[in-house]
């Protein structure tokens, strides 16, 4: 733990779910944390979110009030990038876009100090591409949380080209002070989770698109048959099936493999705007 004390200021740039629950972690476990975004509204909403977690925390009795106090009085809103400046370690966990996140990564680079370590919460990403734009390739990371933050216990650690043996231990220590474990991949698309995952949610869609099955045919036959906690497409509404296509697409860029290719029945959703859970439609209605 000796190697993760240093770290004391983090600032997470997106108040998004993932942004958000990251927050929350953080500042539980003792991080004085800031959380960007660019509008006071997108900020009011993660730091809403984080409230009504905590407070669900505290009602199923897994945190006291006195713990939940103390988080909240580590988290601090913020709407320009200015915190950087005196942080230790920088999350970056923005919507999955190379342009957008190269860009942030360009800023950060300029105003953080030389030794601040900087990590992407990218699920599919090159972080040797990402860590490219930069003139710290060698302090650039990949820290896959997975949703939701605060409850799962997993980390996906991710080592670019460049990154240093420090850069990957400091990360992993910091990964276990937030009670994660922490798993190391290396930097192919997809990484492990998603390259595993998301084919084989694809698969499920095109069980749907080939008239195999209905969406809770499908989902019933995952769980009761192989024990999953959610059925695949269940968990692409979760998800989101933007997200997916996405992942999907940059799998299918990085092999150039006919086998990743994304379901045309995938690609109407988005294009419909069904998304799932947060847009109320996906392969189920939401309220």
């Amino acid at each position: 733990m000796e190697l993760v004390q240093r770290i004391r200021q983090v600032t997470v740039l997106g108040a998004g779910q993932m942004g958000s629950g990251i927050a929350q972690t953080l500042a539980q476990s003792g991080y004085t944390t800031a959380l960007y975004d660019i509008s006071d509204a997108a900020v009011e909403r993660g730091m809403g979110a984080i409230a009504s977690s905590l407070d669900r925390l505290m009602n199923k009795g897994r945190l006291s009030p006195e713990q939940r106090d103390a988080a909240w009085l580590k988290l601090t809103p913020v709407t320009t990038l200015d915190s950087c400046r005196n942080s230790d370690f920088v999350i970056e966990a923005v919507p999955e876009q190379l342009e957008l996140k190269q860009k942030l990564f360009r800023e950060l680079d300029r105003l953080c100090p030389p030794e601040t370590i900087l990590a992407t919460n990218t699920s599919s990403l090159s972080i040797t591409v990402i860590a490219g734009v930069t003139k710290r390739p060698s302090q650039v990371i990949g820290m896959h949380f997975m949703n939701p933050v605060p409850l799962m216990p997993l980390v996906e650690v991710i080592r670019g080209l460049a990154t240093s043996e420090d850069t990957l231990t400091t990360t992993v220590s910091l990964a276990e002070a937030l009670g994660k474990t922490a798993i190391r991949a290396e930097d192919y698309p997809g990484f492990i989770s998603n390259r595993i995952l998301m084919p084989m949610i694809n698969e499920a869609v095109y069980a749907v698109y080939e008239g195999v099955a209905s969406p809770e045919a499908v989902d019933q036959i995952m769980k009761l048959g192989m024990n999953h906690p959610m059925g695949p497409l269940t968990l692409a509404d979760f998800i989101g099936l933007d997200t997916c296509l996405s992942i999907m697409e940059t799998l299918q860029e990085g092999f150039g493999d006919s086998k990743y290719r994304p379901c045309p029945l995938l690609r109407n959703y988005v294009s419909a705007g069904w998304l799932g859970k947060k847009t109320g439609r996906g392969f189920y209605s939401y309220d």
